[in-house]
């Protein structure tokens, strides 16, 4: 590109020097005019010593504005690299000593005080607080965490005191993962910029060959040499292709860094290409759209009894007694409805294989058992319910009475319902795809208006359902969490992780939804397709802006510095509409949308 404009200034500055000292501009009374376009002669050789200062002037000034506006495009990795800490605290058994963070080893317990970042990803072995992760991965609210919880290097402890144990450090650390993406990222080319390239290889010698045509073209109609060299100088300078070079990576730069700041990590341009594209998406269940964990689904109780509350107050003070998957549901969901009272102690607690379990809360007998068929009529309609959406069921009775029925399953993420809807009014078909079996994948799948349902479904399967597709024309990506969906993820066009999920699943995946939440997925759709959208006005105005120039210039209507300005003026509106990029928003979280059934399913113990 700089071809162009130096040969442009060189040529002004020659033209110039023969003028000054061989073609009487040197002699003494010589006057000449300015103006922005060539002038007759009169006689005299003009000079252009002005344009020989003027377009580098223009050139650079033009260059010290994109420079510093593509400098906000890699702000999100600056603010990543920021996150790094420089010096940890770590307690063994010399006491509590402060060491740079490139000592720190995995197994070391080093402290997060309040207000401090987590030196590096770990598990919190003592001590509770709340975990401000928006800077790592966009999450709007804290998290709760406490013994045994993970935490991730880079995020804020808001709270108390945390004694954390590492689990990785330096390059293997979330945050490093992070990074080193967005920078692969951002240093990748797109298909677009691949083909502006290979335009701007064949561009140049183009234009080269059209200065030197219209050199020879005005010398052989008769003009003047100076009107000949200036048109062919303005030419030169006009044509510089620093648009048509901008054009796709200022976007792509924009688009990567806002989508880190969203949560969404893309491993390179051809990534942001596949997202654009998209009509059709392979859903995994358990861990993607499910919460991959059991919890409450639904309480029903008897009219005119204790009331919901109260009896799960009572079912989790004595399922604190249990170890059963089930009952550790319960008791979390009871701590969870009245965070500010702790339960109730159980005496003669026991548990009863293969039916559940009983003691006494508060002088009364408390029995979490499963369903018989003596049930009341309230219940016995909540029961038929839970089997159709294959959810697990227990009975509470209070001192031999039946008083309300618990349904416990892997319940929908609040976020499915939209993701789904969003991405169905993107265009895209969505897909369940899971190893459970057939009841919850199809309770699930009519809660979230799915239409097509494969379940029971081995590694094997998924990749053949992707392959399917594609053979079919659909552009697929497939969104798992789990060491089962690796396959299918590297054999879609697109793989997509959640971050919850394992580090073969991100490995494997071109995109990783860092939050877990996958109504971002919409959201990374929609950024990829106004990124896309922006880079095609941005080559459509590098290739029109020469369109329209170049014959200008041919026919001697531009002077080269006015030339130089036209150029850079160019560059930087190619650069000014990428960066809006870095302003765009996502869709607002609206209230959830109205569906026939409760959160579905999971598999029953």
């Amino acid at each position: 590109m700089d071809t162009l404009v130096s040969l442009g200034v060189a040529a002004s500055f020659a033209w110039s020097s023969y003028a000054l000292f061989f073609g009487g501009a040197g002699d003494p009374g010589m006057r000449m005019p300015f103006s922005l376009v060539p002038t007759a002669s009169d006689g005299v050789a003009h000079i252009y010593l002005e344009a020989a200062v003027g377009v580098p002037l223009f050139v650079l000034a033009g260059r010290f504005l994109e420079t510093r506006a593509r400098r906000g495009t890699g702000a999100a990795l600056r603010a990543l690299a920021r996150l790094a800490a420089k010096e940890v605290s770590v307690r063994d058994g010399e006491g509590e000593r402060l060491i740079p963070i490139q000592e720190l080893r995995v197994g070391q317990v080093f402290v997060a005080r309040p207000g401090e970042r987590m030196a590096t990803d770990g598990t919190v072995v003592e001590g509770s607080s709340a975990v401000d992760l928006s800077l790592v991965t966009g999450e709007s609210e804290p998290v709760e965490v406490g013994p045994g919880t993970p935490v991730i290097g880079g995020a804020i402890n808001a709270g108390g005191l945390l004694l954390v144990r590492a689990t990785a450090v330096g390059a293997d650390t979330q945050l490093s993962r992070i990074t080193r993406l967005v920078t692969d990222a951002q240093a990748g080319k797109a298909r677009a910029q691949r083909l502006a390239d290979k335009a701007a290889g064949v561009f140049v010698p183009v234009v080269l060959t059209l200065a030197v045509t219209v050199l020879g073209f005005w010398l052989g109609a008769g003009a003047e040499p100076q009107a000949a060299i200036t048109a062919s100088v303005a030419v030169l300078v006009v044509a510089c292709p620093c648009a048509l070079g901008l054009a796709t990576p200022t976007a792509l730069m924009a688009a990567t860094g806002r989508g880190a700041q969203l949560g969404v990590l893309v491993s390179g341009p051809q990534a942001l290409e596949g997202l654009r594209h998209l009509d059709a998406v392979v859903l995994d269940k358990t861990g993607t759209l499910t919460s991959g964990h059991m919890s409450v689904a639904r309480v029903t109780a008897v009219p005119g009894g204790l009331g919901e509350k109260e009896l799960v107050r009572l079912a989790g003070a004595v399922e604190q007694g249990s170890e059963h998957p089930l009952g550790r549901a319960l008791t979390a969901h009871a701590r969870r409805t009245d965070p500010g009272e702790s339960l109730p102690a159980v005496a003669d607690f026991i548990a009863l294989p293969g039916k559940g379990v009983r003691g006494r809360v508060a002088g009364r007998l408390i029995e979490v058992l499963a369903p018989d068929d003596e049930l009341p009529p309230t219940l016995a309609q909540a029961l038929s319910a839970s089997e159709t959406a294959a959810r697990t069921p227990v009975v509470v009775r209070v001192d031999g009475a039946t008083e309300a029925l618990i349904e416990v399953g892997d319940v929908l993420r609040p976020g499915s319902y939209r993701a789904v809807e969003r991405l169905r009014r993107l265009g895209v078909r969505p897909v369940l795809a899971t190893g459970d079996r057939e009841a919850p994948a199809r309770a699930v799948a009519a809660d979230l208006r799915i239409e097509e349902v494969h379940a029971r479904c081995t590694p094997e399967d998924k990749a053949a359902l992707v392959r399917e597709l594609r053979e079919q024309g659909y552009r697929v990506a497939v969104v798992g969490d789990g060491v089962n969906d690796a396959a299918a993820l590297a054999g879609a066009d697109l793989g997509i992780a959640m971050g919850t999920g394992t580090d073969v699943a991100i490995g494997a995946a071109d995109v990783t939804l860092v939050r877990g939440d996958i109504e971002t997925l919409a959201d990374a759709v929609r950024l990829a397709r106004s990124a896309l959208g922006t880079i095609r006005v941005n080559l459509l105005w590098a290739f029109g802006y020469n369109v329209v120039t170049v014959p200008l210039a041919m026919v001697g209507l531009l002077n080269p510095m006015l030339a130089a300005a036209a150029m850079s003026v160019s560059s930087l509106l190619v650069v000014g509409n990428s960066l809006r990029l870095r302003a765009w928003q996502p869709s607002p979280t609206g209230p959830r949308p109205s569906r026939p059934a409760a959160p579905a399913a999971r598999k029953p113990l």
